[in-house]
């Protein structure tokens, strides 16, 4: 009768072992999860926005604002939003490229710049997926 026990047993530690081993398969695949699910967030919490705007005040009264201007676009800087500001060569305007997690949080970020709350310029805001280059 205990030789029977003891077989049962090394049947039941068998069985234990080979679940065990299914467990660090699963946790192996758990990891693999985890991470593309984390390279997917930084996707997502990167995203790439572009405001391209057109002047609709006199010049004087638009360089009024530029200093607060570049005070803003150096918070965004500073702040993570990698943002880059300028102006047409041939034309009143400008764009500016920045990061945000997500249209909400873009459509947030030009609300504050002194150049849209003073009236000074048009604009259209775009998400942009870079398809080639550094991001």
């Amino acid at each position: 009768q205990l030789s029977i026990i003891n077989y049962q047993l090394s049947i039941i530690n068998y069985q234990l072992s080979i679940i065990n081993y299914q467990l660090s398969i699963i946790n192996y695949q758990l990891s693999i999860i985890n991470y593309q699910l984390s390279i997917i967030n930084y996707q997502l919490s990167n995203m790439w926005f572009v405001k391209i705007e057109t002047g609709i005040v006199p010049k004087p009264e638009f360089d009024r604002y530029i200093p607060a201007h570049k005070a803003y676009v150096q918070d965004l800087i500073d702040r993570g939003h990698q943002a880059k500001t300028g102006y047409w060569g041939e034309y009143g305007g400008g764009m500016m490229l920045f990061q945000a997690d997500s249209l909400a949080e873009a459509e947030q970020i030009v609300a504050a710049d002194p150049l849209i709350q003073n009236h000074c310029v048009s604009y259209k805001l775009h998400e942009w997926r870079i398809t080639l280059g550094d991001d």
